[in-house]
């Protein structure tokens, strides 16, 4: 398990860096990074004092040094925009983003395993069918648009929550309605696939032959194995969330990363958006990891390949 664990843990540190270089890259996309901060009406004197007050008129690769040296501190450096630290931005966005995707991720497991495993136990039944029929809806429903149904009936037709904002939790429950309502299709499928596998396996069969439980048997031993595949997909979802929450923030008016990002590539505002691409990814990558070293405690199997 630790030469499993170090492996792991060395490819994430690799895709850490090539992610953090790209990342970086993006000041360059634009052109030149001093007169898109400076405008057009920016004169050639201020254009070579923004290059000298930023440190543009270094090599690339001491900037990118630099850079990451003083994002490993947590120092983003300043938003060209806000005029403040970007780290200071994101404190103050990032709990509404974490909030969401947990929730969501959340609501998703409750409601998609149970769905999965009792689709599994009956197919072809009318249970399967309706997990089917919400699968195939879920992945088809544009998720702004499920966002904006809901709206229309639990804010206007039958006022029950309020319509966007984050002043409490009751401004959360429809966002995390469609944001796990997303991720559920792939997680309940996958789990109906893996428990349809695990359920006629020889193990299966045997303990049933012993005289096992039907509980113990679905529980302890089926699911177990059948729900491997599914952390994987659970913590790419989550990180889907997260990264992916921009849409859902905008509909519901609220102020997290997702809605940040988008507010930063408008105005260009290059350090807060570097900051915020190398933040979700970090947080991918360490859900990756996780999901990773789970799979390879709960099957051994997966430590040698």
């Amino acid at each position: 398990m630790l030469i499993y664990t170090l492996k792991r843990l060395a490819l994430a540190v690799a895709v850490a860096l090539v992610v953090s270089a790209l990342s970086f890259g993006l000041l360059y996309l634009s052109g030149d990074p001093a007169t898109a901060i400076g405008g057009e009406a920016a004169t050639d004197a201020d254009i070579l004092f923004i290059r000298k007050t930023y440190g543009f008129d270094q090599p690339i690769y001491t900037q990118y040094l630099t850079w990451i040296g003083k994002a490993l501190r947590g120092d983003f450096g300043m938003s060209y925009y806000f005029r403040v630290p970007v780290s200071q931005i994101m404190a103050a966005r990032l709990p509404a983003t974490l909030i969401l995707g947990f929730s969501a991720i959340v609501f998703a497991l409750v409601f998609s395993i149970p769905l999965g495993v009792i689709a599994a136990i009956r197919p072809n039944s009318w249970i399967d069918r309706t997990a089917l029929f919400l699968s195939v809806m879920g992945q088809a429903m544009p998720s702004f648009w499920l966002g904006l149904m809901l709206m229309v009936l639990l804010s206007v037709w039958l006022p029950l929550l309020p319509p966007s904002g984050t002043e409490g939790w009751e401004y959360f429950v429809m966002p995390t309605i469609v944001l796990g309502y997303y991720a559920m299709p792939a997680i309940m499928r996958l789990t109906r696939a893996g428990m349809m596998e695990v359920l006629a396996s020889d193990y299966i069969r045997t303990a049933r032959a012993k005289g096992l439980l039907s509980g113990s048997i679905l529980f302890k031993h089926a699911l177990r194995n059948a729900v491997i595949p599914v952390v994987s997909v659970s913590a790419v979802q989550f990180g889907f969330m997260l990264g992916g929450s921009i849409v859902i923030e905008t509909v519901f008016a609220i102020q997290g990363m997702g809605y940040l990002a988008w507010e930063s590539i408008k105005r260009s505002d290059f350090p807060t958006v570097q900051a915020v691409i190398l933040v979700f990814a970090v947080i991918y990558i360490v859900l990756t990891l996780a999901a990773d070293l789970l799979n390879g405690w709960l099957d051994p199997r997966i430590r040698v390949t």
